[in-house]
């Protein structure tokens, strides 16, 4: 029973980042640009990170795709403001381990809202969805 309660919940709050994403749109002046797709489900994403002094100061995204590619690139944009870009790219770890059901470790990392996305791991077609804006965002820091 709890774990149904709790899938409810997760499935509240993704649907909730789906129909009221954070963080949509994109950024002018000096950023990072970074366009990607995923082939196999049409999901594309349009990413817009500003860093600074090795701060993610801002995150704007745009594209379409399902609720899942979606939901989970304005959870990225959120959770990604104000860390560093390190801190940055070990979330994106973390969030590729959850979402190959390896156990992650947190860091005393806040996941907030992305752990809503860890029962994703169940269907793996979706895998990439869900990853999507993750990969897109590690690109660009990379670069």
């Amino acid at each position: 029973m709890a774990s149904n309660n709790l899938d409810n919940l997760y499935r509240q709050v993704i649907m909730d980042h789906y129909k009221n994403p954070r963080n949509k749109g994109s950024l002018e002046g000096d950023s990072l640009v970074i366009d990607m797709n995923n082939p196999t489900c049409g999901d594309r994403i349009h990413l817009t990170l500003q860093v600074e002094d090795g701060i993610v100061k801002d995150a704007k995204f745009d594209g379409e795709g399902c609720s899942i590619s979606m939901s989970s690139a304005s959870m990225m944009t959120q959770t990604i403001k104000g860390k560093s870009v390190e801190e940055a790219m070990k979330l994106a770890s973390i969030f590729s381990d959850m979402m190959q059901g390896k156990d992650y470790d947190e860091d005393n990392l806040d996941l907030g809202d992305i752990e809503a996305l860890q029962g994703v791991n169940k269907f793996p077609a979706r895998i990439k969805c869900a990853t999507l804006a993750w990969k897109a965002m590690e690109k660009g820091l990379k670069e």
